[in-house]
């Protein structure tokens, strides 16, 4: 499984979403499972997927599936498709 897709599972099993449904595209807030408490189990799902640790800055500023892509370029994840 390539990192993007374990970036894709990481955000359907927090927020509870079917296996099926394409995550690329979700915004925070945009779907009504993304509230601020899946927020806090997004950022922890994403942190063990990837043995990462997201400070505070970048837990505001994951606003959707594009910024943790971004995220995690910073923590040195390659995220190629």
């Amino acid at each position: 499984m390539s990192n993007l897709d374990r970036l894709r599972a990481a955000f359907r099993t927090a927020l509870g979403l079917p296996q099926d449904l394409d995550v690329d595209r979700l915004e925070y807030r945009g779907i009504e499972q993304w509230d601020s408490l899946a927020h806090l189990t997004l950022v922890a799902e994403i942190e063990d997927a990837f043995d990462v640790m997201i400070d505070t800055d970048e837990v505001i500023d994951l606003s959707s599936f594009g910024k943790a892509v971004e995220i995690l370029g910073k923590h040195d994840v390659a995220l190629a498709g």
